[in-house]
């Protein structure tokens, strides 16, 4: 039992070695997922906003909002397109600005009859991300943590948290 014990000491020390290793790259992760998904929806506005007939008149006839008028559906979206991802990459309000457009991108998902495959496969991958900023905050290099700095008078900015 003793010789067990010393044959998994090494593995547990590596797993440990490699765990610290990993969770330094977590505050970069979060920071690539939020500029990754930031800009897809940012994009995504800016078209909307270069052609606003084109952007009413999908609203109105392939895109199937439910509950709101199309033309209030145009406007919201297109707000939450333009300014929650500006947010969300400034990681300002990282878990508000995630989460609205969280909801963005399931009424996108629910708005679109016929959907393609890979379409679908990006706003699971985009509704992925999101979740993982709302739960896990901007990180380490989000505004937000600035903010808390100032507010609270807290080490947020240090390496330890």
């Amino acid at each position: 039992m003793n010789t067990l014990k010393q044959r998994l000491i090494p593995f547990s020390q590596l797993y440990i070695t490699l765990a610290c290793k990993i969770s330094l790259l977590e505050p970069i992760a979060l920071l690539v997922a939020r500029f990754y998904v930031g800009w897809a929806f940012f994009s995504s506005g800016l078209t909307k906003l270069r052609d606003w007939d084109s952007t009413l008149m999908l609203f109105e006839y392939e895109y199937q909002v439910p509950v709101l008028p199309f033309e209030l559906a145009a406007y919201l979206g297109t707000f939450a397109e333009i300014v929650f991802p500006l947010l969300l990459i400034a990681g300002l309000g990282s878990r508000f600005s995630a989460l609205a457009l969280f909801f963005v991108n399931i009424v996108a998902v629910i708005s679109l009859e016929d959907i393609a495959a890979a379409a679908y496969a990006e706003h699971l991958l985009w509704g992925t991300l999101l979740l993982q900023i709302v739960i896990f905050s901007g990180g380490r290099f989000a505004l937000d943590r600035l903010v808390e700095a100032q507010l609270f008078n807290s080490k947020a900015w240090s390496l330890g948290t």
